[in-house]
């Protein structure tokens, strides 16, 4: 019996963060129904700043996700797994209410991880994987 193939798009998303192309990665990948959106920060990359408060850190890193979720055709009812990387622990219950906000109805599976972040402004990092139906 002959193997088929199933051919998958793949497309690269980029919010034209300074750091996308230093580091040589995409915000997003498209790959067939599969949208994968790298670690986002708060950073506004239009300005490339980034507010010390860590509330608006995490609202910034979802107006930067749901971004590119738009480009890649979905949003976040789409959204299937988040995880969650910040450098102290204690700073995660204040974010919860912009997090419930972007994700109480959708309720992806969520992970939190306590690890150092590439630069100290940076207070939180979100990655979300999506499925489009």
């Amino acid at each position: 019996m002959p193997t088929v193939l199933a051919m998958t798009t793949r497309r690269l998303i980029s919010s034209g963060s300074t750091f996308e192309q230093a580091v040589g990665y995409s915000r997003a990948v498209v790959d067939g129904d599969w949208v994968h959106v790298a670690g986002t920060t708060g950073f506004d990359y239009q300005t490339m700043t980034i507010s010390d408060d860590i509330v608006e850190q995490t609202e910034q890193c979802m107006k930067n996700i749901e971004a590119a979720l738009d480009e890649a055709e979905c949003s976040f009812a789409d959204v299937v797994r988040v995880r969650y990387m910040l450098p102290d622990a204690d700073d995660f219950e204040p974010c919860w209410p912009v997090l419930r906000r972007y994700f109480g109805v959708v309720r992806p599976a969520a992970t939190m991880i306590v690890c150092g972040l590439s630069d100290p402004r940076m207070r939180i990092e979100i990655e979300v994987t999506a499925h489009r139906a």
